[in-house]
């Protein structure tokens, strides 16, 4: 995934130095501690392209709904301990929420 990102992010900064839209780019590495990450491992979460039928079936309703928005729609359920994106009617990633 992290690979997919890099080589997307090189690829539209390429388009837009070529495009003339940026004359010259920096760019910064993030690192984030292991111990800030969430443990994706503790906790069920919903897979990808399940549906939003499916989702509320096993984890119920979502204490939050936000979207959708934009073209395609993006949507997201926010659960106590995960968010939920979808796209349409499907999950598009599912996030574990860092502690608060």
């Amino acid at each position: 995934m992290k690979n997919k990102r890099t080589l997307l992010a090189a690829i539209a900064l390429t388009s837009l130095i070529s495009a003339g839209v940026i004359s010259h780019a920096q760019a910064e590495q993030l690192t984030v501690p292991v111990g800030t990450q969430a443990d994706r491992s503790q906790i069920s979460l919903p897979a990808t392209g399940m549906t939003q039928e499916s989702v509320r079936n096993r984890w119920g309703a979502p204490q939050d709904m936000k979207g959708p928005i934009g073209e395609p729609p993006i949507s997201q359920w926010h659960y106590p301990d995960f968010i939920v994106y979808f796209e349409h009617n499907r999950v598009l990633h599912s996030v574990v929420r860092r502690n608060r």
